[in-house]
């Protein structure tokens, strides 16, 4: 499963994506359809695969520094940090149900503010329940 990302060139928001086995191929083909992709990760060997790639792979190396400039991973450790402890408290999911629950924390990471949390709420109730 990668995590939720803003693609650089159209700011259109891209969810969390199942990567299956999370191998670089599985990678290279997220990220292949969007035209001069920017991909930040970590020095994980499955992302060796897009260095091969048409797009821009930055990496940090977090034994030595945790951002340099504008390359950095902050922003999906920090949404795995919260789905994670927002999952938590279910004591487990079911395999199967494990990416709505995901879709549920990119919707809360993405909609930070409570306010605008329950109106999205209202909206769906009032759109599919009447």
């Amino acid at each position: 499963m990668a995590g939720p990302a803003l693609h650089m060139n159209t700011g259109i928001p891209a969810g969390p994506q199942d990567l299956g086995d999370a191998t670089g191929v599985g990678l290279v083909h997220l990220v292949a359809h969007v035209p001069d992709s920017i991909v930040y990760t970590d020095g994980w060997q499955g992302y060796n695969a897009l260095d091969v790639s048409d797009f821009k792979h930055f990496r940090i190396n977090h034994s030595k520094l945790f951002a340099e400039q504008k390359n950095h991973i902050n922003g999906i450790e920090n949404f795995w940090n919260q789905a994670k402890r927002h999952m938590r408290k279910f004591n487990g999911v079911p395999k199967a149900h494990f990416p709505l629950f995901l879709k549920e924390c990119e919707w809360r990471f993405n909609t930070s503010d409570p306010r605008d949390q329950l109106k999205q709420i209202k909206q769906w109730v009032k759109l599919y329940l009447n």
